[in-house]
This record gives C-alpha cells, structure tokens and sequence, in this order.
C-alpha cells in the first residue's frame, strides 16, 4: 500500500510510503488517503498525524507523469478528488499534524495546508511550483495558502513558484514550529499537548476557530456564544471547574 495507517500511543499515523516517487499523490494514493482518514474518523484516536516514508520528501506533490495526458475532464474529475479527500480533515473530528520532512511541494504542501497544524523538520523545503509547470494549484492552496500567511505572501509564493526553507516557512506562519528527530515522535510530542483535554471540548474550539476565517464579526461572536455554552453542559467542564477548585489535574471523560 502505498498509504499506511498505524497507531502510536492514542494518536493514528498516516505515512506516505512511495519513497521511490518522492510519496507523490497518484489518483490512486488520493483515493488511499481519503479512505485512511475516513477509517480514523471512525476510530478512537486522538489525534492523527501524517508524514512521508524517508527523510528526503513529505510529499513531493501530484504525479506528473500520470496527469500529464489528461483530458479536461479527467483533470478536473482528479481537481476535485485531490480537494475532496483533503477537506475531510476539515471534518475530522480531531485534530491533523503534518510533518513535513523534507519536500512538501504542490500537493504535497496542500495536503500540509488542510492539516490543522503543521510542524516542519529543519531540511524541510516547502512551495507551490505549480506556475513554472503553466499551471495554477488545485488542490486548495490558492484558497488555504492566504487564509494562512495574507493574501500578498501567498500571491508571491504561487505567482514565482519560489520555495521556502524551514525558518522562513516558520516565519511567515506556513508551520507552527520547526521540529527536530524522528517526524513520527515530534508528532506525538506536539499532540500530548493538547490530546490530553476532552476531545468535544476540542473539537467545539477547532469549530469556532474555523467558523471565524468564514464569517463576519458579529456571526462569528454568536458561534462562539453557542458553543463557549455547549462546552459548559459537558461532564468534563464540571471535572475542569472541580480540578480547579481542589488543584489537582482533571480527569477528563470526552463527555
């Protein structure tokens, strides 16, 4: 396969595992991930983090060999994969931690873009090329790219195809932090950071912070009113609150 999904500690790992092509995105592994992010939507962990066999390439972006060819409507029935699959992690119900460990270009960077966190190892090299090849990318970076990093650097990285090394894509807010070792354990040492909490409560926080790139001020205050009061209903807001009281750490349920 050329996507695996194994667990470590509470959290799913899914590895890009075609080394030999760079772990580029074949309509076949697009498919392979849509169905391994569906399988951990139905499973108990806490957290799912995704990165690329070797140490040379997260993912080095779409196969080009194979879509090189393509009929129109081929190339937009593969556009719409590549953007379907990746939005379920919108939709996950826990939190996704990219990796990247080496390459993460078109693609690969938009499979790293959708993922709520992105952590990046120092060789790491990011980018959209796409217009050096007369085209434009297509599998959400010109929507998730300048919702991330403003409009003017996200233009100036798709317009000159430049890549961006480690400290800048720190910088200009690409990735939350640069990370050193093993991908897989700086992964799970990210995601003991927050796994530790009620899983609802979290994903009622991811909600409304996503809610808040789509709506106006005032829309977004009233999201943030329904489930701020929502959190409070749970079990483990009553735990929080007596943890407090009685300084000792909570006991969270995800209930």
């Amino acid at each position: 396969m050329s996507v695996e999904l194994t667990t470590r500690e509470d959290c799913a790992v899914l590895t890009l595992n075609r080394p030999e092509a760079l772990n580029a995105l074949s309509v076949a592994v697009l498919r392979q991930i849509g169905e391994t992010i569906d399988a951990v939507a139905n499973s108990k962990a806490r957290a799912l983090i995704i990165t690329g066999a070797g140490n040379k390439a997260f993912c080095a972006g779409a196969d080009i060999k194979e879509f090189r060819h393509q009929a129109m409507m081929e190339c937009k029935a593969r556009t719409e994969l590549g953007q379907a699959t990746f939005a379920k992690l919108d939709s996950l119900p826990i939190a996704s931690i990219a990796v990247i460990n080496g390459y993460a270009f078109g693609g690969g960077l938009e499979l790293a873009l959708a993922c709520t966190f992105r952590l990046a190892l120092p060789h790491a090299k990011v980018g959209q090329p796409e217009i050096k090849l007369g085209t434009i990318p297509g599998y959400g970076g010109t929507q998730r790219l300048p919702r991330l990093i403003g409009e003017a650097r996200a233009l100036e990285l798709i317009l000159t195809g430049r890549t961006v090394d480690a400290a800048e894509a720190e910088r200009i807010g690409l990735v939350n932090r640069i990370v050193d070792g093993d991908a897989v354990d700086a992964g799970l040492a990210f995601a003991r950071e927050f796994t530790c909490y009620s899983l609802p409560v979290l994903a009622f926080a991811r909600g409304a912070v996503q809610r808040a790139l789509d709506l106006p001020i005032h829309a977004g205050l009233q999201v943030e009113a329904d489930l701020s009061t929502l959190s409070f209903q749970t079990k483990d807001a009553d735990e929080g609150a007596a943890a407090f009281v009685e300084k000792r750490k909570a006991r969270f349920v995800d209930a």
